[in-house]
């Protein structure tokens, strides 16, 4: 690294110290003469390349790609992106979701456990616990005798069975069974 400036031979070492003859054909390879390239400002050259042309060539020989080469690079680095950023984004709108429902869940319960201690507040009363006694269990206080008021709307008639379905016939499994081996 020291030599950076210095030339190079091929095999990485400094150049030798005896100059290329002008006629031989390593010193023609290595420097075109100014005959062949051409002038830099000759008008054929600048109507070949627009701006633009030569802005990409130069970013082209930066990189030392072509530019469907270039395309190719970003296309791939686009979708990298797009996987890594893909995986982590779809756990953020599925966590996102469920702490909605989870939100929504925890509001119906505090709605009921309003509820529940409003109900729990009306059953501190000991006339209000009597009374639930009464209607739901059917007790009676000592010395009360109680009545049972059936109107016929109340009974419930046998429905008949649906379409489709069969009922079933009376008996257990096993005597039916044994009735059908017997004959009888």
């Amino acid at each position: 690294m020291v030599d950076r400036g210095r030339a190079r031979s091929r095999r990485g070492g400094p150049a030798r110290a005896a100059a290329p003859k002008s006629g031989s054909a390593s010193a023609r390879a290595r420097r075109p003469e100014p005959a062949r390239r051409g002038k830099p400002g000759a008008p054929r050259n600048r109507l070949r390349r627009g701006l633009s042309a030569t802005r990409a060539s130069g970013a082209a020989k930066v990189l030392g790609m072509s530019t469907t080469r270039r395309a190719a690079v970003v296309a791939i680095v686009v979708c990298a992106l797009a996987f890594t950023v893909a995986v982590p984004l779809r756990t953020y709108l599925a966590q996102r979701s469920e702490v909605s429902v989870q939100e929504q869940r925890r509001a119906d319960l505090q709605d009921e456990v309003a509820k529940l201690q409003a109900r729990k507040a009306e059953l501190a009363d000991p006339a209000q616990v009597e009374a639930e006694a009464r209607r739901r269990l059917r007790y009676v206080m000592p010395g009360e005798t109680p009545y049972m008021v059936q109107l016929p709307e109340d009974t419930a008639q046998a429905q008949p069975p649906a379409p489709g379905q069969q009922q079933a016939p009376p008996g257990s499994w096993y005597d039916r069974l044994w009735s059908q081996v017997a004959g009888g």
